[in-house]
């Protein structure tokens, strides 16, 4: 079987639940997957019962900021986190890795560019990667065997409603 790249981007909800249900689908059939997600720090519904199936998960940043309120310390902080994080992911044998929100780690250079590249162009060729985010580079438009764009018509937090746990984490 020939792996293939998934980019799944765009405005909308869905792009990590639609990862994340690949990643489930795949261990159901059985095949190593590996997570790691980006800009993410906090409780996610989908992240305990992966980890329970055997999916290896690599989350986290330094603290709980947005990355526009970061300082340059926290920052540098975070990429070096993250990059760690990915070095970690591709020392592991994985069927399925999920590199989600990647396009926001390349945009905002919080992890290693070079690295992450590698990670999609350089992949074992059965391995499929999934690449979640809102603005996807050049390069991985390229790469990209799927793409999937999900576009937002109407968004509950419009009219005031917060994220849900169960639904929007």
């Amino acid at each position: 079987m020939t792996g293939l790249v998934h980019l799944y981007w765009g405005e909308g909800k869905g792009k990590t639940t639609a990862a994340m249900g690949l990643a489930l689908r795949s261990l159901g059939a059985g095949r190593k997957v590996v997570v790691v997600q980006f800009l993410k720090g906090g409780p996610s519904g989908e992240i305990p019962l992966l980890e329970q199936l055997g999916a290896r998960v690599f989350r986290g940043k330094a603290g709980q900021k947005f990355t526009f309120q970061m300082t340059e310390a926290e920052r540098a902080e975070t990429k070096a986190l993250q990059t760690e994080h990915l070095r970690r992911a591709l020392a592991l044998e994985a069927d399925l890795l999920v590199l989600d929100e990647a396009c926001a780690a390349w945009q905002k250079d919080l992890a290693d560019r070079d690295l992450l590249e590698q990670a999609v162009l350089e992949k074992p060729e059965v391995q499929e990667v999934v690449l979640t985010g809102r603005e996807p580079p050049d390069w991985l438009w390229e790469a990209a065997d799927y793409i999937t764009e999900m576009k937002c018509h109407r968004h509950p937090f419009e009219q005031g409603i917060p994220a849900r746990e169960g639904v929007e984490f």
